[in-house]
């Protein structure tokens, strides 16, 4: 067939199209349920879209609770919880985040401003005695901060009522809450704000990595012993050694 016969035979079909509505419409959705096919039916065959990731696992109680508190002060508007891998992020925050890291918050923290630094590796970086300050008065840590202050969370008891109501929830959508985990929600919730409580062993076999307030003597659990914890949990249950070393493998 010659290049012309071609343009005229092409032509036509494109003249036929742009000239008849009906024609044109049904051409649209022949294409678009083509690409909608190609794109979503291979999704039921996978069982999950986001790779497991060992040492990922659900908040203890105490972090659920700070995670709530989080998100009621909009925490999220001045700090974000994504670490992207460009060069500069990677050297100031630390390794770039996985999607399996926020794959039980409802609704993630990965925000979209940052006034303040990135938090998806604060976990374990300060002391909780630091944490306490900077959340008290920030700017006696770190004088140029434009943080507002939080002291009230010292002072206003944690409201956990209903925080097996949450996690029963939380379980409806994904979350892989045991039993075990929910029948001792309130115990390992003092036992994670006390150094001394009996129930810490259980605590830390129920939720490894778990950090437990190191504060002795005080009595009651506050709204800021709460949010610590779930700072304090914050980029810390990855081995990111692991995912280094098999990227210098990759390039060698």
């Amino acid at each position: 067939m010659s290049d012309i016969a071609r343009n005229t035979q092409t032509g036509g079909l494109q003249k036929r199209l742009e000239t008849n509505s009906i024609l044109l419409l049904l051409a649209i959705l022949l294409l678009v349920s083509i690409g909608g096919i190609i794109e979503i039916v291979p999704l039921f065959y996978l069982h999950n879209t986001i790779e497991k990731v060992e040492g990922v696992r659900p908040y203890s109680p105490l972090e659920l609770s700070g995670y709530n508190i989080y998100v009621r002060e909009g925490c999220y508007t001045c700090h974000s919880q994504m670490i992207r891998p460009l060069r500069d992020e990677v050297e100031r925050y630390g390794h770039y985040s996985l999607a399996a890291e926020s794959m039980y918050d409802h609704p993630f923290q990965w925000g979209s401003k940052r006034n303040g630094p990135d938090l998806a590796r604060v976990g374990g970086r300060y002391s909780n005695d630091w944490q306490r300050d900077h959340l008290r008065d920030p700017r006696s840590v770190v004088p140029a901060s434009i943080m507002p202050g939080y002291p009230f969370l010292a002072q206003t008891p944690l409201d956990a009522e209903h925080i097996v109501e949450q996690m029963k929830t939380l379980r409806l959508v994904g979350v892989p809450y045991s039993d075990a985990q929910i029948d001792n929600a309130k115990a390992d919730l003092s036992a994670q704000s006390a150094p001394d409580d009996p129930g810490a062993e259980a605590l830390r076999r129920r939720y490894p990595n778990v950090v437990v307030n190191d504060q002795t003597g005080k009595s009651g659990v506050t709204e800021e012993d709460a949010l610590i914890a779930y700072l304090q949990h914050l980029g810390v249950s990855v081995n990111f050694k692991l995912y280094d070393d098999k990227a210098a493998v990759n390039v060698r």
